[in-house]
Formats: structure tokens, C-alpha cells, sequence
């Protein structure tokens, strides 16, 4: 792979008590340093000599430093970031899938951490820890205004250790703690079955360093339960992005050989790029290629049965670029709701032995130019998560909700005055829900037969009637105030 590509850089949602996260690495072009604003270091230098000299208690020159270079970092865009020597081994840690923590997705709500979802298996899902809880302490530490990173820190930890989660549950009102063993975390990022004769499903949950190959045995394994199968939906539900050359590599599954898959663009002439569904723009050195070997001991079916992709508000970066592309091909009909809007790129680049800066490079556009970022990718058919409709995604929050969210680049944000109205709505409802029974609230498990989006999936590649969506609409992207 030649240098352009190697700035691939890597894509992620929100954070993990694990870092379920990805990345290329760079080095720092020193020859490219940009011209240093004098004055303003002095000021910076005088604040510094200030605080040694006058603050209450003694400061660490080295925390000074990376505290003032983390703000620096963090006042970029939400997912920039600066990795001190604890965090950046953390986040090499998370490459291969596999991590020592609690086990769950995490984003942040009123200044505390929510749970996006927990892993299947993993010690928090067994403690019963849902999507939609509100983390409030760890230990004795409250969490509250804590960045994410740190509170990620405060879950990792080494195996068999203990640590107690306060849990804020607000559809039962009330709060309790929930003692967790850590563990190491491996993380199944493909599950397929066949729903029916015929009839396959194939669900990514990330894109980690396995996925291409996990996703291409699932594929082999449907193909030799029925030779002859008519249709797939690739679901894409949920999942929070990760690797970019396993979304080319996805996609390239589905597409013919070297069309493009998506591009980018930023300000290094590096960041300007187009990747294609070809090895040379996913094979990582001395490997095997998986997608090649599927085509051949599947006889390329997959190339050419009827898709349906299926995507939610949880879907980004990675889904929503193998998304994009299979719907600008028109290789594949999207289906369900408008995705998260995570199109841009970030690069780690390291600092030193043992800290980095991860920054955003680029943004990415899909075959037909359209850019993801704060957008995300809107179905052909909107479908809702239950056959009553989707009475709680005015509350789900997207990358235009994120503050200091980088623009699409493709024209001026607008604000919807519809928004905080249907929210209020949306939070009505969630009080009522929460009055019934526990059992009455849990969702259909992701590929069950009560699994409405599926089933409405299924029915538009078998030709039959599909129960589309009749109030979603093309959410637009929001400038914060």
C-alpha cells in the first residue's frame, strides 16, 4: 500500500469501556510544522510559571502540560483527542477486540455516562446493565461532568478485580449499585442465520481487525446450508464503525472488482483519496484476502443476490460507509432510519514512545460525492423499530447533536424548530413506558423473528408488502447554539 493510503486513519462512535476502536498510525511530518504564534506562547508559558509559583498546592510540570494539550485537542471536534501513556496503550489494547473492563458501549447524557449498549456476554450484561442507563459513579467517584476518556479509565482495570457501578435507571426511577468482576472482553463482531430457505442475515456489529474474515466464514457457512439463496440483509444496526479498510473490504464483498467504495478529503494532499473494491486498498502485509477466497467457494453469489442494508441512528462511521456505497451502486436497498452522521476521519499519529494525538484528517464522501458528516445516510425505505413506530427516536442522539461537531462542508446547518418539541414528546412517552412492567419493556432480540425491521426487510426482498414508516423524515443536520 503506498503512502496515501496508509493515512487511512480509523472511525469510531462515541466510546468504549474498552476502546472497541481501531487506527493507523502516523508519524509526525516535521518538516511540515506550521509557523509557532510567539506571543501567545508566551502567554502560555507565563500561565504555566503562575501556576507553579501561586497555586494552592504543588502541580506535576508533566500533568500541566498534557492537561493543557488535551483542551487544546478536545476544543477541536468531539473526536479528537490526546493519549497520554495510560490511554494510548488502552487504545492500542482495543485493536484486536479483545480488552480487560466491564464490557459496555458508552456515550454521555447530563454530564454523565450512558450506555449505549453492553456486549453480549461481557460481565455488565450479566449484571444486568441496560442501553439507556445512566452511570453516575465508579466506586465513590461521581462521574459527573467527568470527560469520557477518564471515565473509560476508571472502568479498564486488570482481571478479577472488583469495581461497583452506581446505575441511575430512569424508566424505573430509581438508583442502585451493581458490583462488576473485570474481565477480558472478546468482542463477536459477526452473527449470521438463516431465517428461512433461502433467506440469509448477517449482522456486524463493529469493524475490528476480525471482522472480515469472521464476516466472510459466517457467509461461506450460509452458503453451504443453501446453495441456493435468494436474498441477504446485511445489518448494519448499531454499529458504531471501526476499521476503515474492513469497510472497504465489506463492501468490496458485495461490489464488483474496483469501483469506488468512498473517498476522502482534507488538508494534507494525503488525506485526498479514493479507495476501491480492490485488495491493494484493504489487505493488510502478508495476509491472505478473505473476500477473494468467499467469491470463489461461494461462486460469487454474494456479488449478485438481492440485498437489503439495514441501518438505525446507531449506525456510523464504518456501517455508514459500506451503507453509502452499496446504496450509491445501487447494489443494495437501505433500509430503517437515517444514520448517526460520523463522516470523518481520524489519524493517530504518535508523540513519542508512549503517547499520541488522535486528530481528525478528512471527511468522507460516498461514490456520488455526497458527504456523511453530520448527515449520515438516509434509507430508499424508512422503516420503524416496532410496528406501533418509533416512539423514542426524537431522544437518540446523532453527530449533529454533539457539541463542537465538525460541518458536512456541503452548505449551511439549520436549525429544526420541530426538534425540542418532539422531544418533549418523545420524553412523555418514555414516562408512560416506564410504568409497565419490566418484561413488557425489553426490546425483541436483533434477529429474532419478532425483529419488525428484519421481517420488513425480509418482505421487500421477497416482494411482498412492506409496512414502511409513515412520520420519518430526513432529519437535518443541526448547528448548535
Amino acid at each position: 500500500m503506498g503512502h496515501k493510503l496508509k493515512i487511512a486513519g480509523w472511525l469510531t462512535v462515541g466510546a468504549l469501556a474498552g476502546a472497541l476502536t481501531t487506527f493507523s498510525l502516523q508519524t509526525v511530518a516535521r518538516g511540515n510544522m506550521a509557523t509557532l504564534p510567539l506571543e501567545e506562547l508566551q502567554q502560555l508559558a507565563a500561565v504555566f510559571s503562575m501556576i507553579k509559583s501561586d497555586y494552592v498546592e504543588t502541580t506535576d510540570d508533566k500533568k500541566l502540560i498534557s492537561d493543557a494539550i488535551s483542551g487544546m485537542v478536545a476544543n477541536l471536534d468531539p473526536h479528537s483527542q490526546y493519549f497520554d501513556k495510560k490511554s494510548f496503550k488502552e487504545f492500542r489494547e482495543g485493536t484486536t477486540g479483545r480488552f480487560v473492563g466491564v464490557g459496555i458501549e458508552i456515550s454521555q447524557e447530563d454530564g454523565f455516562v450512558k450506555v449505549v449498549s453492553p456486549i453480549e456476554g461481557s460481565p455488565a450484561d450479566r449484571a444486568g446493565i441496560k442501553s439507556g442507563d445512566l452511570i453516575t459513579k465508579v466506586d465513590d467517584k461521581s462521574l459527573k461532568g467527568l470527560p469520557l476518556n477518564d471515565a473509560v479509565k476508571m472502568m479498564r482495570g486488570e482481571p478479577r478485580t472488583k469495581v461497583v457501578l452506581t446505575i441511575q435507571r430512569k424508566s424505573e426511577n430509581r438508583s442502585f449499585p451493581v458490583t462488576i468482576i473485570r474481565e477480558e472482553i472478546k468482542t463477536v463482531s459477526v452473527k449470521s442465520k438463516m431465517m428461512e430457505p433461502g433467506w440469509g442475515w448477517i449482522r456486524l456489529s463493529n469493524f475490528q481487525e476480525r471482522t472480515v474474515d469472521d464476516m466472510a466464514r459466517k457467509l461461506e457457512e450460509l452458503y453451504k446450508q443453501d446453495v441456493n439463496l435468494k436474498g441477504l440483509v446485511l445489518d448494519l444496526r448499531n454499529d458504531p464503525g471501526g476499521l476503515l479498510d474492513a469497510a472497504v473490504a465489506v463492501s468490496a464483498a458485495f461490489l464488483p472488482e474496483n469501483v469506488m467504495v468512498v473517498s476522502t478529503n482534507g488538508q494534507l494532499s494525503e488525506s485526498k483519496f479514493i479507495y476501491k473494491a480492490a485488495p491493494e486498498f484493504y489487505m493488510r502485509r502478508g495476509s491472505t484476502d478473505p473476500i477473494q477466497q468467499l467469491t470463489v467457494n461461494t461462486k460469487g453469489i454474494y456479488k449478485k443476490i438481492p440485498m437489503v442494508v439495514l441501518v438505525n441512528e446507531g449506525s456510523a462511521s464504518a456501517s455508514e460507509i459500506v451503507a453509502g456505497a452499496l446504496q450509491d451502486h445501487k447494489r443494495a436497498i437501505v433500509m430503517g432510519s437515517q444514520t448517526f452522521g460520523k463522516g470523518s476521519v481520524q489519524t493517530v499519529r504518535p508523540l513519542g514512545a508512549d503517547t499520541a494525538l488522535k486528530i481528525t484528517t478528512a471527511r468522507y464522501y460516498t461514490p456520488s460525492g455526497k458527504s456523511i458528516q453530520a448527515k449520515g445516510i438516509v434509507p430508499e425505505v424508512w422503516v420503524d423499530e416496532t410496528a406501533e413506530g418509533s416512539p423514542f427516536a426524537a431522544l437518540r442522539t446523532r453527530e449533529a447533536d454533539l457539541e463542537k461537531h465538525l460541518s458536512s462542508g456541503q452548505g449551511n446547518e439549520v436549525k429544526d424548530p420541530a426538534r425540542e418539541k418532539a422531544r418533549e414528546e418523545a420524553l412523555k412517552r418514555l414516562e408512560e413506558e416506564s410504568k409497565k412492567p419490566v418484561a413488557e419493556r425489553r426490546p425483541p432480540e436483533l434477529g429474532s423473528a419478532e425483529d419488525f425491521p428484519l421481517q420488513q426487510a425480509l418482505n421487500q426482498l421477497k416482494g411482498l408488502p412492506v409496512k414502511a414508516s409513515k412520520t420519518q423524515t430526513v432529519r437535518t443536520a443541526e448547528k448548535k447554539e
